[in-house]
Order: structure tokens, then sequence, then C-alpha cells
């Protein structure tokens, strides 16, 4: 991205909010910000069916989606409903196995007899539940400390990546029972995050303290290259893409508050940002928390401390903008048919909001088509017209930086 690049102010004009669910903790804190309550973790099933809450206090909620109109978080009467006693606090959660095809992904798990959740805990330990049941189905040992984030691999298999505060990344293959971890080392800091290509062909992982991300081959768990920063920052949270062509990057530095990238996790090219430029408020008080992909159109949701946004890549606008009235945020996840979105609070509630339903172009389609199979080298050997090489490799979004104002958060 050029350095030269425009600064201009989004139309953030206020848009129409619309909460349809809440799910509320039952052992309240006592006090905000008291550790053991937070929901650092929240995930909807590969087929939509189920929704998982990790509510504080090493305990973990499978409710059905959607909601009963008239359900409450202590009630777990509900013959669909799995309450999950981890005994730590669960910082990652994932549903497996995944699909990158939403009807191979219904057909496959839409019974739930194999639908399976994995929870990363404070002590290391990953435990991987069996849905239908309720019960543990493994332990699995070898992190040294807080397991942070997991993800099970597109491709229906039973790969799992962990990232951990250990300063490595972990794949496990669920499906040979016993078998040992791949253990991925490199970075000198906590992992925070990591994220797996559509194609199962790529992890991409950040880490705190680290001004870069970096990309490993989960074919033959080997490193591959770094999205490197010219400034020192911290990184907070990655996603691909719907089609693998585009990862996002959330990070920050205290002094100057955060930033959101695009970049080509091929040539890894800078592409676009968005960021913060709220000048009112003390910078270590508004950090960016999540972001995540919608996994059916263009449009990516980044959540900070103060406010849920939605933003739509293609048309370069925000379709969705929600305060949180000072309830910090630490989570958020898509539905997978991209209806609806789920945020996950510090004092472990949990609301979910309706995405406005936009149809994507013919043009996106075909190109997401392309490239979840093709990547930014092969697309440019192509002979094609270099406007339509520039939009299927994304060079055609804009590279204007796209500011927040501080007069949308009042205090």
């Amino acid at each position: 991205m050029s350095r030269a690049a425009r600064c201009v102010h989004l139309n953030t004009h206020r848009l129409k909010e619309e909460l349809i669910g809440e799910l509320k903790p039952s052992r309240p804190a006592r006090l905000y910000g008291s550790a053991g309550c937070e929901t650092w973790s929240a995930c909807f099933s590969p087929d939509g069916s189920r929704f998982a809450w990790s509510l504080g206090h090493g305990t973990v909620r499978v409710l059905p989606w959607p909601l009963p109109c008239d359900h409450h978080a202590e009630d777990s009467a509900n013959s669909e409903e799995r309450v999950l006693q981890c005994d730590h606090t669960v910082w990652g959660m994932a549903f497996g196995p995944q699909m990158a095809n939403r009807a191979r992904a219904a057909e496959r798990c839409g019974a739930a007899e194999g639908l399976l959740l994995a929870t990363g805990l404070n002590n290391g330990v990953i435990k991987v539940w069996l849905i239908s049941t309720g019960q543990i189905l493994l332990n699995l040992t070898g992190h040294q400390s807080v397991v942070r984030d997991l993800a099970f691999a597109p491709n229906g298999s039973l790969t799992l990546v962990s990232a951990s505060r250990d300063k490595t990344l972990r794949v496990w293959d669920l499906a040979k029972k016993g078998t040992p971890s791949h253990v991925l080392t490199g970075p000198n800091n906590w992992v925070f995050k990591c994220s797996i290509s559509p194609d199962s062909s790529m992890i991409a992982s950040v880490c705190n303290l680290d001004s870069k991300a970096y990309l490993w081959s989960i074919r033959s768990y080997t490193f591959i290259r770094n999205l490197k920063y010219d400034h020192e920052r911290t990184m907070i949270t990655c996603d691909f893409s719907m089609d693998g062509a585009l990862l996002a990057i959330g990070s920050f530095h205290a002094a100057t508050g955060w930033w959101l990238d695009l970049w080509d996790p091929y040539t890894a090219e800078q592409l676009t940002r968005v960021e913060d430029c709220d000048i009112c408020v003390y910078r270590t008080d508004n950090l960016l928390a999540a972001l995540s992909f919608s996994p059916v159109t263009l449009q990516l949701a980044f959540k900070d401390y103060r406010a849920l946004q939605i933003w739509d890549v293609e048309q370069d606008k925000l379709v969705l903008e929600v305060d949180h009235n000072r309830v910090s945020g630490l989570c958020c996840a898509f539905h997978p048919q991209g209806s609806a979105i789920a945020t996950g609070c510090r004092d472990g509630h949990v609301k979910f909001w309706r995405v406005p339903r936009l149809v994507p172009s013919l043009q996106h389609l075909c190109r997401t088509v392309l490239r979840y199979s093709v990547s930014t080298f092969q697309v440019r050997a192509l002979p094609l017209p270099k406007k339509t090489l520039e939009f299927l490799t994304y060079r055609n979004i804009s590279k204007k930086k796209i500011l927040r104002c501080s007069e949308h958060y009042s205090l």
C-alpha cells in the first residue's frame, strides 16, 4: 500500500442496529473486569445448528440454534443443550470437523453424532468433547502454557491447529489417537491467534510484541514467509477471506491506536487498511480485540472494546455499526450462513446481531471460485487484460485509509 495513501473519512452515519438475542451468565461478575467471567471464545457449529459459549468460570454451554425465545442461561433442561465443565478458564474453542463447502458440512455434521468441540484451557490442555453425549473424547497435552486459540482444517479432516502462549503452534491429527503433534516453532512471543486457509494449505498466526505475521504450510509443517510491518506493534488477530486470497490482520500500538490491514498472503503485499483515529480517549482503553471474515460474502467484522463494525470490502462501506456502551468485546463469530454474528464480552455476556444481507456481484462470485484454488502468481500468469487481473488479485481494492471518528463513541 502506498505510503502516500490519501486519508479520508468513511461515511459512518448511524446504521440500523438489530439485536436478535442475548445470553446472560448465571454467575455475574462481582466487579466489572474481574478475572474468570470473560467470554473469551464463541463459535457456531459447521452446519449452524449449534452455538458454543464460553461463559467464564471454566464452563462451556453448547446450545441449539436458533435459541428458543424463552431461553435463559441458568435453564439447562433442553435435551439438546450440553454443559461442559472444563475446570479451567477456556480461552479458545473450535467445532470440527469443518467443511469449506457449507452444503457438505450440513450433510456430514447436521445430525451431530460426530460433531466435536475442542476447548483450549488455561493450563495448556486441550479437551475434545463429543457433543452428542457431552463426554470428553480426548485430552491433548503438550503445550506448556495457555492455549489461546484453536482451528480445525476446513477440509473435513480431524486436523486441529492450536496456538499457545508457550510460543508454539501445534498440529494434531485427531483421527490417529496417540500420534504426537507437529510443533511449529519460530516466534519468540506468545502466539495469540491462528487461522487456516479455506483450501487447508496454509496456517497464519500472529504473536504479541511481534511486528510480523507468520505463514506456515499445514501439509509439510514448514515455515513459508512473514508479513512484516515497518513499525513496532502488537499483533492481536487474523483471518482468511472465504477464498483464501486475502488475510486480515489486526494490530495495535499503545501510543497510536489500532490498525486492520488486508494482505495478499501469497505475495506478502499490504493492500489496504482500516485505522482507528479516536484521539479523545486513552489508546489502551480501546484496542482491536477480534475480527472475522463472513463465510459467504466479502464482509469483514471487526470488534474493538467499544463497538462492532462490519465492513463490506467489495462495496467499501460499513453495513453495520453497534456500540457496546463500554462493555468490552473480546470475540466475534459469524453464523455459517452469514445471517448473524455473535459477540462475546468481558463480563460474560453474548449478544447476537442480524447481519444485513447484501447480494454479491456475479463478478465477485466468479473471482471467489477461481481464487479458492489458484494463487496470485498463477493468476498473474494468465493472458488476461490488466483490469481483469487487478480484479482477480484484489488490486482494485481502494488504497485509501478508512478512518473512524471519535464522535461516534461518546463516554
